[in-house]
């Protein structure tokens, strides 16, 4: 039985129409394996796995025949069993009318023809939505960069991963479309490395950990998600370790395994150590400092260049709200 999305307004798309066949033109071609030992209807598991993509626009790619189970067309209730290999190929979204190039200051902390590594500030959006239409970071990319790929039918041109708005630090874009595959190949198969750091409130247990819960969709919040035991969940794994003790609260270091929204801020609620600041996952209102978001900061990303393949490694320096933070915090542990 399905749940309706209470109190939120789902968007039409009828007025998409796709006219390629499976493999045509533009698009993503995704290659998943079915490991469950329960069959699973394919519209259900795969609106879990592309967490990304709506419930309807999943639909569409089904009826379009663009999803296909042990390479045969499948249906939204053809049951997944163990083993089962699902094509999925993702045209991409419909261009954005106002998707205009704006000019901004970006901190570029590494750039050449084939890739951009940005140092993101805290409360800039990473690519436009229908209501958030204009000073994102990929309206200010457009403008740097204007031959960026896929720009006249891609939604987020470029964009190799994401940082929620008041996260701060490392991001990768592509400007050239073989590097957005392979760099895109390296996140998935988790030869790029990021780390993170964030403040984050009490003392997690021993020195580091590894947290390991599925993330979905919350039940009551479509909003927010959260660690799930279902099948609505998406596996990610977070690894941590303990930098800095600092009285009530903790600087932690983090490396990705997957990257699944909001994972670190999820899942440090989930062991009940939220984020310092965290609007969504935190329930602590009153801070040691006005902060414009959650203390989270990509601090480094490593990759292989996806030409030459020389490993590389970006730092990102902390934001100076995160300083004053951590200033804060020192100087009234000394103090106690």
């Amino acid at each position: 039985m399905s749940v309706p999305w209470k109190g939120r307004a789902r968007v039409a798309l009828a007025e998409e129409v796709f006219t390629h066949h499976f493999g045509e033109g533009e698009g993503e071609l995704v290659t998943l394996i079915y490991e469950k030992p329960l069959p699973m209807r394919l519209d259900r598991w795969l609106v879990s796995q592309r967490s990304e993509q709506s419930r309807a626009r999943i639909q569409k790619f089904i009826d379009a025949g663009y999803v296909r189970v042990n390479g045969k067309p499948g249906k939204a209730k053809t049951p997944l069993r163990l083993g089962d290999e699902v094509q999925l190929w993702m045209p991409p979204p419909e261009p954005l009318p106002y998707l205009k190039p704006e000019p901004m200051d970006l901190d570029v902390l590494f750039e050449d023809e084939h890739l951009i590594v940005i140092n993101k500030p805290a409360g800039l959006t990473v690519h436009p939505a229908p209501g958030n239409k204009d000073g994102t970071l990929v309206n200010g990319l457009i403008h740097h960069c204007p031959d960026l790929p896929g720009i006249s039918g891609k939604l987020r041109p470029g964009i190799v991963h994401r940082l929620d708005k008041d996260t701060t630090g490392c991001i990768v874009i592509a400007k050239s479309q073989e590097a957005l595959v392979r760099l895109q190949v390296q996140i998935q198969k988790r030869i790029a490395s990021r780390h993170y750091l964030a403040v984050v409130h009490g003392v997690p247990n021993g020195d580091s950990g590894t947290i390991i819960g599925a993330i979905g969709r919350h039940p009551a919040d479509r909003k927010k998600y959260t660690v799930v035991n279902d099948d609505s969940g998406r596996y990610a794994c977070t690894h941590w370790s303990l930098v800095e003790r600092l009285g009530d609260y903790s600087l932690l270091r983090f490396k990705l395994d997957t990257g699944r929204t909001h994972q670190i801020r999820v899942h440090c609620a989930h062991i009940n150590h939220p984020v310092v600041g965290d609007p969504t996952y935190s329930r602590c209102r009153k801070l040691p400092l006005d902060l414009p978001g959650q203390a989270l900061h990509a601090v480094q990303l490593g990759l292989d260049h996806p030409l030459t393949g020389e490993r590389m490694i970006f730092d990102a320096p902390l934001p100076s709200v995160m300083d004053q933070l951590m200033t804060v915090l020192r100087r009234r542990l000394v103090q106690s």
